[in-house]
C-alpha cells in the first residue's frame, strides 16, 4: 500500500493573492509530480474551482477533496472539508450568504478566477473573497458537521488568523479533533505549551497559493488508513479528522 501523502489547505487561482497559475491542473500536476495520493482543494470562503479540480486530480491519479478556507467572525481562519463534492457545493452556497460582498480590486488582491477542467476561465468572483463572514466558529463548524464534513483551525502556528493567536488557546467549544500546522518544528513547543494539542490529530499543510508553495517532501497522514479506492479514502479521511478513527 503507498503512504497516505497529503496536502489538505492549497489554493488556487480563485483566491486572493493566488497566483493564476494555480489553476486546478496545474495543482493536480505539481501534487502527481510530488508523490502526494491526497489534495485538498480550499480558497478562501468559497469552493466554485472544486469541480474542475476534481476532474483534474482524477486524470492523473490523485485522490481529490473539496474544501474551503472559512473566515469566521471572529477573523479566524478554518480548514473545511467534506466527503463530496455535493457537500462542499452546498456549503459554499450557504456561505455565500453569510459573506461581506466588498467589490474586488483585482490590482490589489487578484483576478479571482473561476475554471473548468481545461483549465479555461468560465467567470471571475466579482466580490472580494477574504474578508470574515458573519458566522462566527461554533456556528461554521456546526454547518460542516451537518454536511458530514470536517473543521479544524489552520495554522494554529500563525499569527495572522491563527486561532491561538486570535483567542489565547483552543476553545472547548466547538470541539475540535484536529489542528493544522504550516511549520513541522513548532508542533512539540506548542503541544507543550497548549496541551490541549497533545488530544488532536495533527497536520501539516503548505497553504500554498503558488507552484512552488507546494512542497516536495509530502508529510503522510498521521492515522493509517486503508485502501486505494478514491471515495473510501477520502471519506476515511474526513471521519479521522471528524475523530471518528484513531
Amino acid at each position: 500500500m503507498k503512504p497516505l501523502t497529503y496536502d489538505l489547505h492549497i489554493h488556487s487561482c480563485l483566491s486572493p493573492c493566488g497566483d493564476n497559475d494555480m489553476t486546478p491542473n496545474n495543482i493536480a500536476g505539481m501534487g502527481m509530480l510530488g508523490g502526494y495520493r491526497v489534495l485538498a482543494l480550499t480558497d478562501h470562503n468559497t469552493c466554485k474551482n472544486c469541480p474542475a479540480f476534481f476532474e483534474a486530480c482524477r486524470s492523473v491519479g490523485v485522490v481529490p477533496i473539496a474544501g474551503m478556507e472559512l473566515t469566521t467572525a471572529e477573523d479566524i481562519h478554518m480548514v473545511c472539508l467534506f466527503p463530496s463534492l455535493e457537500a462542499a457545493m452546498e456549503f459554499d452556497e450557504f456561505v455565500d450568504g453569510h459573506r461581506m460582498k466588498i467589490p474586488n480590486r483585482p490590482d490589489i488582491f487578484g483576478d479571482q478566477i473561476i475554471m473548468n477542467a481545461a483549465d479555461e476561465e468560465i467567470g471571475r468572483e466579482e466580490y472580494l473573497l477574504i474578508p470574515a463572514t458573519d458566522l462566527d466558529i461554533d456556528t461554521a463548524a456546526r454547518e460542516v458537521y451537518s454536511r458530514g464534513g470536517a473543521a479544524y483551525p489552520a495554522h494554529v502556528d500563525k499569527q495572522s488568523n491563527g486561532i491561538i493567536a486570535i483567542l489565547g488557546d483552543l476553545p472547548p467549544i466547538p470541539q475540535f479533533f484536529a489542528a493544522e500546522f504550516h511549520d513541522q518544528t513548532k508542533i512539540e513547543e506548542y503541544k507543550q505549551k497548549y496541551p490541549i494539542l497533545q488530544c488532536l490529530i495533527t497536520v501539516v499543510d503548505s497553504d500554498a497559493h503558488r507552484l512552488e508553495g507546494m512542497g516536495l517532501e509530502p508529510p503522510e497522514f498521521p492515522v493509517e488508513i486503508e485502501g486505494e479506492d478514491e471515495k473510501m479514502v477520502r471519506f476515511s479521511i474526513i471521519a479521522a479528522l471528524r475523530g471518528e478513527i484513531r
